[in-house]
């Protein structure tokens, strides 16, 4: 797992909504969580999820 630090202070909405956007880009399977304290969104989480289909065994 990585983390890219980002300086959000000072930031208007758009650019928070920009970061939001781009963390829901091409996402299939999964969910973005956004972390707000003291009234200022301190942290973007995507969690993505890939699923495997099971391969079948041929007689």
């Amino acid at each position: 797992m990585t983390a890219t630090i980002r300086n959000l202070e000072g930031q208007d909405e758009a650019s928070i909504l920009r970061e939001i956007h781009s963390a829901l880009h091409g996402l299939k399977f999964g969910s973005v969580e956004i972390t707000v304290h003291n009234g200022q969104v301190v942290q973007i989480e995507r969690k993505e999820k890939f699923r495997l289909q099971p391969t079948t065994k041929n007689a």
